[in-house]
């Protein structure tokens, strides 16, 4: 038997007790299984560091104890969201703008599914990337993953 657990709805889960804390709910990976895991990915504008991510953890811990939706046991992890952060809703998007960002989409469009460039705008439902030198606009249902690509110059 396969179980699943629906991402979304554990965002949307998730999302009050992190925002109540005053962080900011980037995005979250669960496995579930024999070594489940829930990673949780917490950002603010300043950014985090250690002591951060136990409060939110601690927080969090108890709150998944009650509320129980992930069948089974897992760990949890909470972190920054990295050099590499998930890009995944429209404010990502647009505070991210004039970034170099990767994106996978769900369906090839003209022979490709991978995208990297500059996101050059952000509106309702659909980007803009650069794409070497051409404007690529895409809706936001056909994106997979996005995800900012690190500016490592010195």
């Amino acid at each position: 038997m396969s179980v699943t657990v629906d991402k979304e709805a554990l965002l949307a889960l998730l999302n009050g007790p992190v925002e109540g804390l005053g962080y900011e709910l980037v995005d979250l990976d669960v496995s579930i299984g024999g070594k489940g895991v829930l990673r949780v990915y917490i950002d603010l504008p300043g950014g985090i560091n250690l002591g951060d991510c136990e409060r939110v953890s601690r927080a969090l811990s108890a709150f998944l104890d009650v509320e129980d939706p992930i069948p089974g046991s897992y760990s949890l992890e909470v972190s920054s969201p990295g050099v590499n952060r998930r890009l995944r809703t429209p404010e990502h998007f647009r505070r991210f703008t004039g970034h170099e960002v990767k994106l996978e989409l769900k369906a090839p469009r003209d022979g490709r599914r991978r995208l990297r460039g500059e996101l050059t705008e952000a509106a309702a439902g659909a980007i803009t990337v650069n794409v070497e030198g051409a404007p690529w606009q895409v809706s936001m249902d056909d994106i997979e993953m996005a995800k900012l690509v690190a500016d490592v110059r010195p």
